[in-house]
């Protein structure tokens, strides 16, 4: 048992104002998390803590992210995708997501109802990462540029240079930030606050 994940159902993530209180929605599910919790343990995987979040590995490699949200939790499998789901309950959280899927739960009863099937998936999911299966992501080259992105590369190449410098998961995640806004304005906002980041070679979720 790692402490971090102890810590982590005992009092939160501690990423806003409300960790370490009673207002904390890890505390709406802690029951479940601890049950979840003990099925992917009972399967043998390794538990560490990533992302602030209880996250289960195999060899060194993420197999499973346990989390929450208002509405229900989850187990979030790394390589979803690439699992059968025979009982078709895998769901994909936008259609941006390639790898990633999530078991959502939203009772205990639900989760102990499907220990089997649960454990079945970590099985298959421990399986494909013994057999080295890959995802195949889209190549950055396939995501929409926005125009409003071309426009500003046409204004500073310097940008556009600091663009291409990026690795191309965080070249996806801008390309992706920046599409979704359906206003143009909001597209150019969104680029701007961003600027700096991109000149600085981080990515849209690296801290400053």
């Amino acid at each position: 048992m790692h402490p971090k994940v102890e810590n982590y159902l005992a009092h939160g993530c501690m990423q806003c104002e409300k960790g370490g209180t009673a207002e904390c929605k890890i505390h709406d599910w802690q029951h479940e998390l601890i049950a979840l919790r003990q099925y992917v343990m009972d399967c043998g995987l390794t538990e560490d803590f990533k992302w602030m979040h209880p996250c289960y590995t195999h060899k060194g490699k993420n197999i499973i992210i346990l989390h929450v949200f208002k509405e229900y939790c989850a187990l979030l499998f790394h390589k979803g995708a690439l699992l059968k789901d025979p009982e078709n309950i895998l769901i994909q959280q936008t259609e941006n997501v390639q790898a990633a899927r999530q078991l959502r739960f939203t009772n205990i009863a639900e989760i102990q109802a499907l220990e089997t099937t649960i454990k079945a998936y970590i099985y298959e999911a421990i399986q494909v990462e013994e057999m080295g299966l890959k995802i195949q992501y889209k190549k950055t080259s396939e995501y929409p540029m926005p125009e409003e992105l071309k426009s500003k590369f046409e204004e500073a190449p310097k940008l556009k240079t600091a663009f291409e410098n990026l690795t191309p998961g965080r070249q996806r995640g801008y390309l992706l930030h920046f599409s979704q806004p359906k206003q143009s304005k909001t597209r150019v906002s969104r680029i701007e606050k961003c600027m700096h980041k991109i000149y600085e070679g981080k990515g849209l979720n690296d801290r400053n």
